[in-house]
């Protein structure tokens, strides 16, 4: 077969899509034509913030349809999500209870306890994850405070990705990618910490043995009753993003920008020392033998709820409107857990600018303008982390996702950096799943050869560093840092 076709379907927080890509591996060219994009979004079920699965799909099975409809070979299929969620089956492979998005807020205050019952050193020490107050653990958590009467119920635990795998295929499987944002997988040896789950008080029948990606899950049978197989993929997309993230050496960072930014660096030996933890680092799972030694940066939710908030559709336009203000004139916290999910972000910042005695921001533009300039001054204040821990000079950041599109943001970054951006592809975590695939097929050799193969065929940009932030403007942002809310 000189062409191969695979469909790559990428699920983020507020979009999805599903993507033909085409490999010629005589020419070495992998191109990509968008067959469907949809939003995500969540829905309120019985007063929780849940996805909407059976909406999603819908939307894949469009996607796949599309795809069918231009008889072509498909030789497989892969899914990839955000992490930390997912859902209960049942024997029959039903669905119990909600299908809770991490933005819910039954996890408020449940983080402190389980840190409180089973000290923060001794969780970090066994999972390498960062404390985030939605991971699955606590979610989990939260489930056996309610204690729920469908709880007797249960007979698997399925990560997102995977239940929409199942949902194709009738196979269950567990993707180690994705299972590690969970915070219950033991960063040594990649399998359920059981003391965790003990702690839970969850069987342990309810998790399958956790699977590197590469294996097909099952097959999909299309309206031709054609067996095209499900193949795991790295099924966190971030996870996804960094495979297609062209980094060149051990000095080169990663920051892949979308709903959220994750910035990171990767290594072949988890960072769980006590300098990490006090970071709040993660290590999440990688492939071949990699982690992903990354920390959550709240990232573009906070600007997309402006717009939503504002019904604003001409990005172009704003962004013009935020480059006439003097940067750095508003600043916050932007992990601050009052901007998860409030009922006004434009309300969230400027509570929050009164309560710091900061200068309170009023238009699109200038709540825009914070945003943009707080986002590159903790990029800052994460890179120097990351450096630090890595105890390596780090020379370049590369900028992939959706967020890479945002010069402005893209050009503060490298300003307060001090450092060279470069920033594509764009659509790097369909990229990673595509990659994923075709290693599977044995179309591609490895990660390496998959970067270099991407390197050539992308567009990438580089921003070089101009004005950096004054000292006055870093030691303010400092204090936000620091201070406890």
């Amino acid at each position: 077969m000189s062409i191969r076709y695979t469909v790559a379907i990428d699920l983020g927080a507020s979009s999805g899509r599903v993507m033909l890509a085409s490999f010629d591996k005589a020419h070495q060219q992998l191109s990509l034509t968008e067959i469907h994009r949809f939003t995500n979004r969540f829905i309120m079920n019985e007063g929780h913030t849940c996805w909407d699965l059976d909406l999603l799909e819908q939307h894949i099975r469009t996607g796949l349809s599309l795809i069918e409809q231009q008889n072509i070979v498909i030789s497989s299929i892969g899914i990839d999500t955000w992490g930390v969620d997912y859902v209960l089956l049942n024997a029959q492979g039903e669905r119990v209870g909600l299908s809770y998005s991490y933005r819910d807020k039954r996890t408020e205050n449940v983080m402190r306890q389980v840190q409180q019952d089973l000290k923060t050193e001794w969780i970090y020490q066994q999972t390498g994850i960062q404390f985030l107050p939605f991971n699955t653990l606590y979610q989990l958590k939260a489930m056996q405070l309610e204690a729920p009467s469908w709880r007797e119920n249960v007979a698997h635990f399925v990560m997102i990705p995977d239940y929409l795998a199942y949902r194709l295929t009738g196979e269950l499987n567990c993707e180690y990618t994705n299972a590690t944002t969970s915070q219950l997988v033991d960063v040594k040896t990649g399998d359920w910490n059981k003391a965790l789950l003990d702690y839970l008080q969850l069987p342990h029948h309810w998790f399958m043995p956790i699977k590197q990606p590469g294996n097909t899950i099952g097959y999909w049978q299309n309206s031709k009753n054609e067996a095209i197989p499900v193949i795991s993929v790295a099924s966190h997309d971030t996870a996804s993003a960094v495979i297609a993230t062209p980094l060149k050496d051990q000095q080169c960072a990663y920051l892949s920008s979308g709903t959220w930014s994750l910035m990171g660096i990767e290594r072949f030996i988890p960072c769980v020392s006590t300098q990490s933890l006090h970071a709040n680092i993660t290590n999440e799972g990688g492939v071949e033998g990699r982690y992903r030694v990354l920390k959550n940066i709240m990232g573009l939710w906070l600007f997309q709820s402006i717009c939503k908030e504002h019904h604003i559709t001409d990005i172009a336009g704003l962004i013009n409107d935020v480059e006439h203000i003097t940067p750095f004139t508003y600043l916050i916290n932007p992990n601050d857990e009052c901007f998860l999910n409030p009922d006004s972000m434009s309300k969230a910042i400027q509570d929050y600018c009164q309560q710091q005695g900061k200068i309170v921001p009023s238009t699109p533009a200038q709540l825009s303008r914070c945003i943009f300039d707080s986002l590159a001054l903790l990029y800052r204040y994460v890179f120097l982390e990351l450096q630090t821990l890595h105890c390596t000079q780090l020379t370049q950041l590369h900028i992939v996702g959706g967020g890479s599109q945002n010069a402005l943001l893209n050009q503060l970054c490298a300003n307060t950096c001090g450092i060279p951006v470069i920033t594509g592809p764009i659509e790097a975590s369909t990229l990673g799943n595509v990659g994923l695939q075709l290693i599977a097929l044995n179309e591609i050799k490895d990660i390496d050869h998959f970067r270099h193969l991407i390197s050539k065929s992308t567009t990438h940009t580089t921003f070089m560093p101009k004005a950096p932030p004054s000292e006055d403007v870093w030691q303010s942002f400092l204090q936000l840092i620091e201070t406890k809310r």
